[in-house]
């Protein structure tokens, strides 16, 4: 237990689903007021961009990857674990007992997924394919196409991918996460 204090981790904090963004407005309004900044740091709501194609015309909509969940970076000191668990549309944190049982943190390998996927990782990864190559996407509405790199920016780890929708190519960006260079 001695070796949790004073680590900052991450949590996965239980909300009334088409809240997150609501919670994570009163909790950052509370980490002033109630004086817990040096122990929260931050209040994600996973969600990304996806192209949804009606008729023949697409459109990007936000959607929430984990509806009813937002992820909060903190030190699970009991100040800080009375006031997320006390905001207004918080019902819980995930991989807590209850009875006064503090939460579990997510692990760190898991977490930096859920980060990378929607675009605010501080860690980069390594990848094996450059502009012109040929690559796989592995996950999202066009999770299974291939696609030619066109461009890449290794700052915010975004590839700009060629792929064939309704005959022509059209560029799309996509995460370097979600891409695997094509195999022959």
């Amino acid at each position: 237990m001695s070796e949790q204090v004073n680590k900052k981790e991450w949590y996965v904090v239980n909300t009334y689903a088409g809240h997150e963004n609501r919670v994570k407005d009163n909790l950052e309004k509370r980490l002033e007021t109630m004086g817990i900044s040096d122990n929260l740091f931050r209040i994600v709501v996973a969600e990304e961009t996806q192209i949804e194609v009606k008729n023949e015309k697409s459109k990007e909509v936000v959607k929430n990857i984990f509806p009813g969940y937002l992820f909060v970076e903190m030190i699970m000191t009991d100040e800080a674990w009375y006031v997320v668990r006390n905001t207004p549309g918080v019902t819980g944190f995930i991989g807590s007992s209850g009875g006064g049982a503090k939460p579990f943190p997510v692990k760190q390998d898991e977490i930096e997924k859920i980060l990378r996927r929607i675009g605010q990782s501080d860690k980069n990864i390594e990848v094996d394919f450059t502009v012109d190559d040929t690559v796989k996407i592995l996950s999202g509405p066009f999770s299974g196409m291939e696609g030619k790199i066109e461009s890449m920016n290794d700052q915010t780890q975004i590839a700009t991918v060629l792929i064939i929708l309704f005959g022509r190519e059209t560029p799309t960006d996509i995460s370097y996460f979600d891409l695997a260079k094509a195999e022959y």
